[in-house]
């Protein structure tokens, strides 16, 4: 479908599915994005104060005292902008604290809802679940658990998959997204403005790559930020869609886990290829110790047959197509949140 047809009909939908109001805003624009820009540095800010969780050439943001130190930085940040916003929204703006928790996406929320999202992104995901889970045999794992107690065992996994997606969707979602509300953007805006923010967050691991990668070229940093910015918007973008729909701080926050696990989707090559053991005959390891004339890297690939490729292919984009019709049907709920409709 032509990218045009696509927002037409993008625009349909949602003019038909969501809400609008008619009340005076309670903020004004300049306030909410005025905010937003100040949750983004509180949350950025913080990793350049303190030799612990600045980067630089000696100390990678991978490193354990590294992403304590940062878990600390992220969770006072956090709890900051939390109270900022629950100041501003009671004391100035006047809005109830029952209201407050809706707006927050913390209560009332439906565990349904939740389901419903996360199988929508199963759908999108259903070519990689069948590589990493039928071709690749991962599914005894995934129901074993081993896998999410190895990946959580760790810092980094603690920080991909839990403290990340918690404080992201906590400062851009929970946070911002409401300031926008109660100063009437409409919701088209909301979605495709907000999630800004959110990849420009990102960009300053530009200067990070750069204090690690020195030799690096610098249009191979700029591409790799480029792209970051690139896919965190996107994902923004179905994020905020998803709290508006829903008003699920928890939906989005495992919808985040979810999608850092699986990475980017395989658009091009073979599934099931796996490096094996070096050309030649059985004894070549002695013989390579033994003959320094030996090529190294002549590895022979096995391979699983083509048509787990296809079905693969098959998957992927019938998922895609899945995904974009039940877009709206899994994130019907009425906890949706109200925005005004338009170009206000």
């Amino acid at each position: 479908m032509a990218p045009i047809k696509l927002m037409e009909r993008f625009t349909q939908l949602y003019g038909k599915h969501v809400k609008s109001t008619q009340k005076a805003p309670i903020l004004s624009s300049s306030t909410a994005v005025a905010l937003s820009i100040v949750f983004t540095l509180i949350y950025i800010v913080p990793f350049y104060l303190s030799s612990a969780t600045r980067p630089s050439p000696q100390l990678s943001r991978d490193a354990p005292s590294s992403i304590r130190a940062r878990v600390r930085a992220v969770t006072f940040s956090s709890l900051a902008s939390l109270a900022l916003t629950i100041y501003v929204l009671y004391q100035s703006a006047g809005v109830k604290p029952n209201e407050i928790l809706k707006l927050l996406g913390l209560w009332p929320f439906s565990l349904l809802d939740t389901a419903r999202t996360l199988l929508l992104v199963n759908i999108l995901f259903a070519g990689p679940l069948f590589e990493a889970g039928i071709v690749d045999g991962g599914w005894k794992d995934w129901v074993r658990g081993r896998y999410v107690q190895e990946v959580l065992s760790s810092w980094i996994g603690y920080r991909n998959f839990v403290v990340g997606p918690v404080s992201e969707e906590l400062i851009w979602r929970s946070l911002i997204i409401p300031l926008h509300i109660l100063a009437h953007f409409s919701g088209k805006k909301i979605i495709f403005l907000t999630p800004l923010y959110f990849g420009i967050a990102h960009v300053h691991h530009f200067y990070e790559f750069r204090l690690t990668h020195p030799h690096s070229p610098v249009l191979q940093g700029i591409l790799r930020s480029a792209f970051q910015f690139t896919y965190t918007s996107l994902f923004g973008f179905f994020a905020a869609f998803v709290y508006l729909r829903t008003g699920n701080l928890l939906s989005i926050i495992l919808a985040h886990s979810f999608c850092n696990w699986m990475g980017l989707p395989r658009f091009w090559g073979r599934v099931g290829v796996e490096a094996g053991v070096p050309i030649g005959p059985p004894d070549l390891d002695k013989k390579r110790n033994e003959d320094s004339s030996y090529r190294s890297g002549e590895l022979i690939y096995h391979s699983k047959p083509i048509a787990w490729t296809v079905v693969y292919y098959a998957i992927l984009v019938a998922g895609a197509v899945g995904f974009y019709y039940q877009l709206f049907p899994l994130t019907e709920s009425s906890y949706s949140l109200p925005v005004v409709l338009g170009d206000a």
